[in-house]
C-alpha cells in the first residue's frame, strides 16, 4: 500500500522490514500475515456527516466525493453522505453527484424522525430524504424522556408515533431504513421501560437495523453490556451502534458491542465528529479482523487503511494523529533500549501484531 515517509517507509512487503537508524535508533519491523476470518460485521461510515460536525472540518462538495470514493475503495459497506435539507445545498448536491460514481457501497442519507404534530407527507425534513434516491435512509428519533419532554416537547406516546410512522414511510420509499435511536444509553439510564419502548416502536414500523446510540458519549462499559443486552431481550431486528467518545471508550464499546451480537457499526475514519469526536474506524476494523475474527474487509483492502486515514486527514486540513493506534507514525516506532532490542530479536516481543497489516 501507498505510505509517506520516515517509519512509514521503513515498512517492505516480505519477511522482514528494514531498520532505520538515527539519533534516536527508531526501529519498524513487518511481515505478512495470512488469516482466515470467518464472522462478518459491516461497517456504517459517517465521516462525511458526523466527521464534517468536528472543530475545524468543513468538507466541501468536492472534497465529500473524493472521500467516498477513498471509502468505498477501502471496502465499507455504508457511506453516509450527509443531511439533505431546503437549507444545506452541498449535501443535496453531494446525492445527485454520487449516483455518478456507481461505487459499490450503499449510501445512505441521513435525517430525523416527523417533527410533533405534522405528517410524513407534510414534513420537507422527511421529504427531502425521499428525494435523494439513495437506497438507504437513516432517520433518528428520540429514545430519552428528557429530550421528549424538554426538546422536543411533545408527549410521550407522541414521540412514539414519530419513529413508528417515519420508520414505515421511509420503508415504502427507500430500499432499506436504519434507525438510530438517539440517546439511547442516557434514556436507558433514566428510564429503560420508556428508551426500550422506543426500539420497539421502530421495530414494528419495520425498521432493517435499530441502531443504539451513545450521542452524549459518557457510557462506560459495564453500563453499556448491561444496556446493549437487555435491547437485545427486547428485539428481534439487527442491532447497530454509534457511539460518541466524550469518555474515551467509544472504539472499546463497539467492539464489545459486536462480540455481543451487534452486526453494523457506525463510525468515522480517524474518530472525526462532534466534541471528542466518534468511533473510529481506523482502529475497529483492524480489531475486528486481526484479533477477533471478523471478515470486514479484504486483506488487500485492510493493508491500505493508514494511506486511507492519512487521505482523510489531508483533504480535512486536519493534523494526522502519530499516536493513533494502527495507523499512527508512533504506532511501531521503537527508541533505542530494552524495546529496541527486544524487537530486533522478535518483533512480537513489543509490538501486538504485524503493521504490514495496515
Amino acid at each position: 500500500s501507498p505510505i509517506g515517509e520516515g517509519r512509514r517507509g521503513c515498512r517492505r512487503r516480505g519477511k522482514r522490514g528494514e531498520v532505520k537508524e538515527s539519533n534516536n535508533a527508531i526501529i519498524s519491523f513487518t511481515t505478512i500475515t495470512i488469516m482466515t476470518n470467518k464472522k462478518s460485521v459491516s461497517i456504517y461510515d459517517t465521516t462525511l456527516r458526523d466527521g464534517n460536525q468536528g472543530v475545524g472540518i468543513n468538507l466541501s462538495l468536492s472534497d465529500k466525493l473524493r472521500i467516498a470514493e477513498r471509502l468505498d475503495e477501502l471496502g465499507v459497506h455504508y457511506i453516509e453522505g450527509g443531511w439533505p435539507n431546503p437549507t444545506n445545498g452541498t449535501d443535496k448536491e453531494f446525492f445527485k453527484q454520487i449516483k455518478k460514481k456507481n461505487l459499490k457501497a450503499k449510501i445512505a442519507a441521513f435525517g430525523s424522525t416527523r417533527r410533533p404534530r405534522r405528517t410524513c407527507v407534510r414534513d420537507e425534513l422527511i421529504q427531502s430524504l425521499v428525494k435523494t434516491g439513495a437506497p438507504v435512509a437513516t432517520i433518528f428519533g428520540k429514545s430519552w424522556d428528557l429530550h421528549v419532554s424538554h426538546v422536543i416537547k411533545t408527549s410521550e406516546q407522541e414521540n412514539l408515533d414519530m419513529i413508528a410512522e417515519s420508520v414505515a414511510y421511509m420503508k415504502r420509499h427507500m430500499e432499506k431504513v436504519i434507525y438510530d435511536a438517539e440517546h439511547f444509553f442516557d434514556g436507558f439510564r433514566n428510564n429503560r421501560a420508556y428508551a426500550l419502548k422506543t426500539l420497539e416502536a421502530a421495530q414494528q414500523a419495520g425498521a432493517d437495523c435499530i441502531v443504539l446510540c451513545d450521542t452524549n458519549g459518557g457510557v462506560l462499559p459495564d453500563e453499556f453490556i448491561e444496556a446493549f443486552r437487555e435491547a437485545l431481550k427486547v428485539l428481534r431486528t439487527p442491532l447497530g451502534l454509534h457511539l460518541h467518545n466524550d469518555s474515551g471508550c467509544a472504539d472499546a464499546n463497539s467492539i464489545l458491542g459486536v462480540l455481543e451480537g451487534a452486526s453494523l457499526v457506525q463510525g468515522t475514519v480517524n474518530g472525526y465528529g462532534e466534541r471528542c469526536g466518534n468511533a473510529n474506524l481506523c482502529t475497529i476494523i483492524p480489531t475486528l479482523q486481526l484479533k477477533r475474527g471478523y471478515s470486514v474487509v479484504s486483506p488487500m483492502q485492510l493493508r491500505t487503511l493508514t494511506a486511507v486515514s492519512i487521505f482523510v486527514s489531508e483533504i480535512t486540513n486536519m493534523a494526522h494523529n502519530s499516536f493513533q493506534p494502527y495507523v499512527g507514525e508512533a504506532a511501531f516506532s521503537h527508541k533505542a533500549g530494552i524495546h529496541a532490542d527486544a524487537v530486533l530479536k522478535i518483533s512480537r516481543a513489543y509490538e501486538h501484531f504485524e503493521p504490514v497489516d495496515v
